[in-house]
């Protein structure tokens, strides 16, 4: 197998060749890191490049397959890691420069797991700053990311790094998190693939660089999820990543796949949720995605609309600036010039709820759950847009508060979903006007696998969109 070649494989494709000795874990790796080297000047989106630590994990791979002990699902497969999420020996800086010196003790859960497969970190990837600057993926620390697509345009965020790296080859997975969107926006900006998974379906430990743990909202808002350039090899990162571990007492032993559902899947399909607006490409490719369902044997609905949304986003922004308001003085010293913009705006529009209204708040977020349970109990899967426009261009969301409405508006099905703490897959459904197009597929707790499933179907008959090489 020629070298040139090996970063353009799948995860799938680069694991099997590893544990099949075709190539050994050190070419694999070789070919990344010059991958990087080539292309990373032109996106940014590694930041930290950990070209030895990912060199040293190659020749131990390479020193088990030859002593004859079994490889992991992902020998030897490189994966990023977003800014945010600790690995051990390395700066988890959150893009901020007075946190460059803060080296992590251990790998976070997701890390440790995806390691425990085989694969290997090769370098983190950048984010908004301390992912609260924006949608746009630029740091105090790091600077900007750009759309390998349209230099011109953001590659969404706050996973832009993790989504960045992995449409261009400079890794075959990412691995970044999602609180309303952070791995979706990206995916469909970006050209990839993605998965939030359902609110205690993998471990995680999300502290800020101490030991105290963030509050209610934090816990279950922000998920870890990974990104790829199939639908196959997010599967095997999911199955990699899921399970329980005593770091995280939310993780539950639930198993991958469920019971098949019988007779054909019903698909509950809302193009325009909240009735805000779509643009015509992404109205587009949700139809392109609902034909290529069709197509699969799908019992695909059109339905007039998603349960509660404005309720939910209304729940959404009162519950998470009322943890966020009395950090936020201290907080706000940490964004840099301007990086301050898309909260600050946010909390002039919403007010801290008090101790009553709190309450109330988490009761209606179950009321609300609830709901969105017995929609997707009629509806085992809902097909919808991550945003519903194009890229846009990068900082619009700290712009104005035009613009930042524009953005909250577009992320809106990710925002509900993610309050709702159910799994959604998005994957690319082709390019329109020179950019990649996509949708999301949310399913009922715990049922990634039917999500995985419908988003294989798409990617079936609309194709993989990546890697690409970067352009403009």
């Amino acid at each position: 197998m020629h070298d040139d070649a090996l970063w353009k494989l799948s995860a799938a494709e680069q694991a099997k060749a590893v544990r099949g000795g075709e190539v050994s874990a050190a070419e694999l790796i070789d070919s990344h890191l010059d991958r990087i080297a080539e292309v990373n000047p032109r996106v940014n989106a590694v930041t930290q490049l950990l070209a030895e630590g990912a060199r040293e994990a190659a020749a131990e791979t390479d020193r088990r397959r030859a002593a004859g002990e079994e490889l992991g699902p992902l020998a030897g497969v490189p994966f990023t890691v977003k800014e945010s999420t600790p690995v051990a020996g390395v700066a988890t800086t959150f893009g901020v420069p007075r946190f460059r010196a803060a080296v992590a003790a251990a790998d976070a859960p997701p890390v440790a797991r995806l390691r425990a497969a085989g694969a290997v970190p090769v370098g983190h990837a950048n984010l908004p700053t301390l992912i609260l600057a924006g949608m746009h993926t630029r740091s105090e620390l790091y600077g900007d990311t750009v759309n390998p697509w349209d230099a011109g345009l953001t590659p969404g965020g706050s996973s832009g790094g993790d989504a960045v790296a992995v449409a261009t080859g400079m890794a075959a997975l990412g691995l970044g998190n999602d609180s309303g969107g952070s791995v979706r926006v990206p995916a469909q900006f970006c050209g990839v693939a993605a998965l939030k998974p359902t609110t205690g379906r993998f471990p995680a430990d999300h502290r800020v660089l101490g030991p105290d743990d963030p509050g209610p909202a934090s816990q279950l808002l922000v998920v870890d999820g990974p990104l790829a350039r199939t639908v196959a090899d997010l599967r095997l990162a999911y199955e990699s990543l899921a399970g329980t571990d005593p770091r995280d007492p939310r993780a539950v032993p639930v198993p991958l796949y469920g019971e098949a559902l019988p007779g054909p899947v019903r698909v509950a399909v809302v193009t325009d949720p909240g009735g805000q607006g779509v643009h015509p490409t992404v109205r587009a490719a949700v139809e392109r995605a609902a034909d290529a369902l069709r197509d699969a044997g799908y019992e695909v609905c059109e339905v007039p609309d998603v349960p509660r949304l404005a309720e939910a986003l209304e729940a959404y922004g009162r519950i998470t600036l009322t943890e966020f308001a009395p950090t936020w003085p201290v907080v706000r010293t940490l964004l840099g010039e301007g990086g301050d913009r898309y909260i600050a705006m946010a909390m002039e529009q919403t007010r801290p709820a008090d101790a009553d209204e709190l309450v109330k708040l988490w009761g209606s977020w179950l009321g609300i759950r609830r709901s969105w349970a017995e929609f997707l109990d009629a509806y085992p899967l809902l097909l919808g847009p991550s945003f519903t426009e194009p890229p846009v261009e990068p900082g619009l969301e700290s712009r104005d508060r035009a613009g930042r409405d524009r953005v909250a508006a577009g992320l809106r099905l990710c925002s509900a979903t993610s309050f709702v703490g159910v799994p959604a897959v998005a994957v690319p459904t082709g390019t329109a006007d020179g950019l990649p197009t996509g949708v999301q597929i949310v399913g009922r707790a715990f049922r990634e696998d039917l999500c995985l499933a419908a988003a294989q179907a798409v990617e079936d008959r609309l194709g993989v969109l990546t890697p690409v090489d970067p352009r403009g």
